[in-house]
This record gives C-alpha cells, sequence and structure tokens, in this order.
C-alpha cells in the first residue's frame, strides 16, 4: 500500500463453513449452519460461541453499526455487541421468520414471506407492515430503502420526519421522536429547541404515568423551573397558590396514597439535586435565587413532613423557607420544636421565647418544662441581654437553681454577657441568687472587676448579721459559720475589691475579725492588732498577723511586732472610735516577752527596748539582745566585706 509493503495477517481458521458475517470493531460475528460465533481478530483472544440459529439452521448477521449488530433466532431478531454481549433485555420479535433485514436508523425493516415489517430497536415498537412479497432488501440513504422480489424493484421511502415527530407525539411515543429529531436535517438551534420540547413533553408524560423518579430525572436534565414541577403537586403550593391553579388540578392526575407518596419522594430528591446545584452557585445572593431557593425550601419542608418528619429540623436549621407559609405548616402539624428552630434561624427570637414560655406547662407538650427556654436564652449571647432579662424571670422564678445557669453555664456566649448588668438584674428581681452568681463569677471565671468583688463581700456581710440577729436553729448556725468562713476567707485571699468602700459598710457591733482583715490590707496595722488583743483576746492570732505582714516585706513590716508588744505591755482603753471592749484589757509583759524572745532576729532591738518596762530583768531578755547583736555584727561584716570587694572593683577599673 502506498509502495509500501505490510504485513499479511495471519489466517483465521473457523470450525465450519461461514453463511453469514459482520464485522464490527476488533470482531467478526460469523454465523454457520445452526449457530453463531464470535471470531476476535487478535490472536491472543479465543473464539466465543454465541446461541444457535434456532428451527431454521441458515444463520442471519445484520450490522447496524460500527459497534452493534444483529443475528436471527426463529421469529426473533437479537441485538449483540462487538464483544458479543446482548444490547437489550428483549429481542425484537416478528410475526414471521425474517428473510432479510436492513437497518434505516431508528427503523429495523424486516422482509417476511408474505410482508415487510418495520420496528424500532429501542424502544422497541413495531412501526407499520407492508404487504409487499420480497426477498432483496437495499439501503440508499436516510429514508429511501429498495425492495426487490424475483419480478419487482420497489422503493420504500418514509415519510418527512417533520411528519413523524408530529404522528409519534401524538401517539406519546417520545423517546422514537428523540431519536428521530436528533437525525433530523435542522439547525443546530432548532434542533436543539425541537429536543427540549419533546423531552419536556416526555417528562410530563412520565409523571402522569407515574413514573415519578423517571419523571424527575428528564426534568433535572432539563433543567426545567422548579416551580413548574413543584406545581404538579397541589397540595404543596400555598393556598392563594392553590387557588390560582385550580384548572391545573383538571389536567395533572390526582395522586393519592401510595401514588402520592412515590411522587413527593421523587420531588425530594429532585429538590435536593436542584438546592445543592443553587447553593454551590456563585450567584446566590441575587434575588431571584433567593427566592427560588425559598420556594424550594418551603416545599421540601412540606415534603418531610408527609414522609419522614425526621429530616424538618436539619432542614430548617439552614434554610431559605418562607417565614408565613413555614409557620403556618408547622403550626398545623403541631410542631412546635422545629417552629423554634424557624424563629431562631430568621432572628425571632421574641417569638421563639414567648412560644416556650407558652408551652412550657402544655401536659403534651414535646416543649413543656424550662430546660429548653434555658438553652435557648445561653445561646443568645450579649447582644440580646434585654432579651434575655425578659424572659429569664419566669424560669428563674420556678427553679431558681436551674435558671441561674443561664447566666452561669461555662459557654462562650454565657461568659461574654455584661456581668455588672447581670447583677444588677439579680439584685432587683432574684437576690438570693446574687452570691452564687457572684461566686461562680469570681471562683471560676476569675473575674477581677471590683465592685462584683465588693457586692460579694457584702452579701456574705449582710447573710452573716441576718443570721446572727436572731435566734438560731441549729441547721442555721452551721449555715451562719459556713458563710462567715467564707467571708473571712474572701476577705483574706482576693486582691480586687476595695477596702476602704467596703469598710464603711462593717458594723462596729460585731464582725471584728473581719474589720481587722480589712483594716489590715489597708496598712492599719495597729487598729487590726488591737482587734485581736483588746476585743478578741485571740493573741495567736496576733501573731500569726504579724508573721503574714512581716513575710509580705512591706513598708514598715518590722514595726509590727512592737506594735503588738506594745499592746500588749501598755493596751489602751479605748484604741478604736465606736469599739469597746467586751472586757478591760490588762497588761501581759510575759506574753510580750515571749513574743520578743521568739522573733528576736525580727524585731529592731532600739524600738522594742524602748517599750520594755525598766521592771524587766536583763536576763529575762538576754536571748533577744544576744540574738540582735549577732544580727548587727554579721550585718557590719557583711557590709566591710562588700565596702572592700567594691573598693577593688574600683582600683581595678583605674
Amino acid at each position: 500500500k502506498n509502495k509500501d509493503f505490510l504485513d499479511l495477517a495471519n489466517d483465521i481458521t473457523v470450525k465450519d463453513v461461514p453463511r453469514a458475517l459482520a464485522w464490527c470493531e476488533e470482531s467478526i460475528c460469523v454465523g454457520f449452519k445452526g449457530e453463531y460465533c464470535l471470531v476476535p481478530l487478535s490472536p491472543q483472544e479465543k473464539q466465543k460461541d454465541l446461541f444457535p440459529t434456532g428451527k431454521n439452521p441458515e444463520p442471519s448477521v445484520t450490522k447496524l453499526d460500527d459497534n452493534m449488530f444483529v443475528l436471527g433466532r426463529d421469529t426473533q431478531s437479537i441485538l449483540m455487541n462487538s464483544k458479543g454481549d446482548p444490547i437489550l433485555n428483549t429481542a425484537v420479535k416478528w410475526t414471521d421468520m425474517p428473510i432479510e433485514l436492513a437497518f434505516d436508523d431508528p427503523y429495523l425493516i424486516a422482509i417476511l414471506p408474505e410482508a415487510i415489517e418495520v420496528q424500532t430497536v429501542d424502544p422497541l415498537h413495531s412501526i407499520q407492515s407492508l404487504p409487499l412479497k420480497a426477498r432483496l432488501i437495499c439501503r440508499c440513504k436516510q429514508g429511501i430503502v429498495y425492495v426487490a422480489s424475483s419480478e419487482n424493484v420497489w422503493c420504500v421511502q418514509s415519510i418527512p420526519i417533520n411528519r413523524q415527530i408530529n404522528v409519534l407525539l401524538e401517539e406519546k411515543k417520545f423517546q422514537l421522536a428523540l431519536k428521530l429529531a436528533n437525525i433530523l436535517d435542522d439547525t443546530v438551534e432548532d434542533k436543539a429547541k425541537n429536543i427540549f420540547q419533546i423531552q419536556t413533553l416526555y417528562a410530563f408524560d412520565l409523571f402522569h404515568n407515574k413514573k415519578f423518579h423517571e419523571s424527575m430525572k428528564e426534568f433535572l436534565e432539563l433543567k426545567t423551573d422548579p416551580y413548574d414541577v413543584i406545581r404538579l403537586f397541589p397540595n404543596l403550593l400555598p393556598q392563594q397558590t392553590r387557588e390560582d391553579s385550580s384548572s391545573a388540578e383538571k389536567v395533572n392526575p390526582k395522586l393519592e396514597d401510595k401514588d402520592l407518596e412515590n411522587g413527593i419522594l421523587a420531588l425530594i430528591q429532585y429538590l435536593t439535586e436542584v438546592r445543592n446545584k443553587y447553593k454551590n452557585t456563585k450567584n446566590l445572593e441575587s434575588k431571584s435565587t433567593q427566592q427560588l431557593m425559598q420556594i424550594i425550601d418551603t416545599t421540601l419542608l412540606k415534603c418531610y413532613l408527609q414522609t419522614n418528619d425526621a429530616l424538618v429540623a436539619p432542614l430548617l436549621r439552614r434554610n431559605f423557607c418562607h417565614l408565613e407559609e413555614t409557620e403556618r405548616t408547622l403550626k398545623k402539624h403541631h410542631k412546635y420544636s422545629e417552629l423554634i428552630i424557624l424563629y431562631q434561624t430568621k432572628g425571632l427570637h421574641n417569638k421563639a421565647l414567648e412560644l416556650l414560655q407558652k408551652q412550657a406547662d402544655q401536659p403534651d407538650s414535646n416543649l413543656r418544662g424550662y430546660e429548653r427556654t434555658v438553652h435557648y436564652l445561653q445561646n443568645l449571647g450579649r447582644d440580646n441581654i434585654s432579651l434575655i432579662f425578659q424572659f429569664a424571670g419566669w424560669v428563674l422564678e420556678a427553679h431558681p437553681e436551674e435558671g441561674l445557669k443561664i447566666f452561669t453555664e461555662d459557654l462562650p456566649e454565657v461568659e461574654q454577657l455584661p456581668r455588672p448588668s447581670v447583677l444588677d438584674y439579680l439584685l432587683r428581681t432574684q437576690k438570693s441568687l446574687v452570691t452564687p452568681y457572684l461566686e461562680h463569677v469570681i471562683h471560676v471565671w476569675k473575674e477581677t472587676n471590683s465592685t462584683l468583688h465588693n457586692v460579694l463581700i457584702h452579701q456574705y456581710k449582710e447573710k452573716v448579721q441576718t443570721l446572727i440577729s436572731s435566734t438560731l436553729s441549729q441547721q442555721e448556725q452551721q449555715a451562719a459559720q459556713h458563710t462567715k468562713a467564707k467571708l473571712l476567707t474572701f476577705l483574706e485571699k482576693s486582691e480586687h475589691y476595695i477596702p476602704e468602700t467596703v469598710l464603711v459598710h462593717f458594723p462596729f457591733d460585731c464582725l471584728y475579725e473581719e474589720r481587722a482583715i480589712i483594716l489590715g490590707k489597708l496598712n492599719k496595722h495597729e487598729q487590726a492588732l488591737s482587734i485581736y488583743v483588746t476585743v478578741l483576746g485571740d493573741i495567736q492570732r496576733a501573731k500569726e498577723y504579724c508573721d503574714k505582714v512581716y513575710s509580705q516585706s512591706g513598708k514598715e513590716t518590722h514595726q509590727v511586732y512592737v506594735i503588738l508588744m506594745k499592746l500588749l505591755i501598755n493596751p489602751p482603753e479605748n484604741w478604736l472610735v465606736g469599739i469597746t471592749p467586751p472586757i478591760p484589757p490588762q497588761p501581759d509583759i510575759e506574753t510580750a516577752l515571749d513574743l520578743l524572745e521568739g522573733n528576736a532576729d525580727r524585731i529592731p532591738p532600739l524600738d522594742a527596748l524602748k517599750e520594755i518596762p525598766n521592771s524587766v530583768p536583763v536576763i529575762r531578755i538576754k536571748h533577744f539582745l544576744t540574738t540582735s547583736l549577732q544580727k548587727q555584727l554579721n550585718h557590719r561584716r557583711t557590709t566591710q566585706v562588700l565596702k572592700g570587694l567594691l573598693y577593688a572593683e574600683h582600683l581595678q577599673v583605674f
């Protein structure tokens, strides 16, 4: 070929004399007497026996296209692909045994002993029968076939394709009409328009024949307006639209029971795919797209209510549903939990909370109780603080401890609530909850606001005063002691309250130990120690106070022991204005000297000696004097060493 020598392919050996054959791609379908065989051109592949020819031993092999051929068996024609697999589940059936076949897309024409029959392959339809006795057939071109007998030759010509399409549409043979529309010699635009119209008619016909899933698949491929599809289900339309579409109901089939359920399930699948498609588009913000999504989501909600209401809540959590229509539908079906979700996603918190409050007392409601209200309020955040205050009241009154979780739950939205505003609200409405709220805020959330610390101290103080001023049962006494212990601990450990502000509100006739702690915070050590010594008579507590102050190494802390010695040796009769000691204080020189001996290294000797009476023998304070002298000597030696080192360093520099 083209002056080049080509290798001659190997011979193909078959098991019998071929009587008919057709070549498709890399295979040859061979018909022997009584059977068919598929012979691959590649020597590596094996020949494949297909099936017998039937009663008539003569084979019939007709090529339809490059990948399909027809094999005859009695009165049937079986379509096979080039690999020897059947293409259709059923064979083409004739009224008699075909003598010869020809294919004029989409028609398969068979010469029978007494007539010529025309059928389509996919879908299978019997089209026409011509009373001609012929023996041979030959396709000339699209729409023209020649047939011949022993005496005559006939030209069989199809009617124009446009007319065929119209007839097929009247007979509702839409698939065949589509095949003809695809081979119609027309402009690209007109062909696409015709195909779209036929497919649309086909989709609606499938729906009328209750083939809902196939119908929805066609609508999806055609990108049909979803609203036109929804209109096929009048009961899913809004009331006003349903009245306007009453005429369409007469045309559309009335679906009931199982048919209605199947139709809605198919519609759900269709709308879900359309919804996902539009959600992934960039023009989701456009008004038209949002209106369409509103129609789709509202219809989906109605479908779910009729088939699987468990899917309603997930849809509502991220939806475009029409508010009024959805609200009306959910109320009709008594879906109050889902209605709450709708209000929440639309930002209608007032409506949601009103519904929760109304349903809380309904015995048969799934919103019964306070839990849903508490959870809802916890998630509103600081921007809706006024709304929280408005609807928290009834929960706090009925269930104070659980209601307090509205303001104390460990959620970001709750932690970010303005705490002074919450405190003010509780002081006005639920004063008994102020203390547990402040304890949570300060101890758990580590609040440092001075006002909140001051108020907590005030709450503790008021409670202790109330319990002290009344006749107490054993349980009340325990509560008073517990609150008093919390007050003392908080006064000791908190660094964020304002002592000056707190002290003004403390009484003079009780809570002396608490006053002493506050005075200590103000560095008023003389007054604090005076309370411990002269009012409380607790010398050990006074010593602990001195140790604590000294360990803090604050200004003048070394004088605190001297002050205590002074109070022990020469106690004043009226040291604090407004506070009268229960028992007139008496000098306690021995305790003062024990303090001096026990803290000899902490007390400045000159200041201490000024306070010691002359009557005290020197031997009694020997340990103190020895320790003080040794301390002074050590200090002097250390100073001299440092002086020498500095002098040596100075010489090295120069």
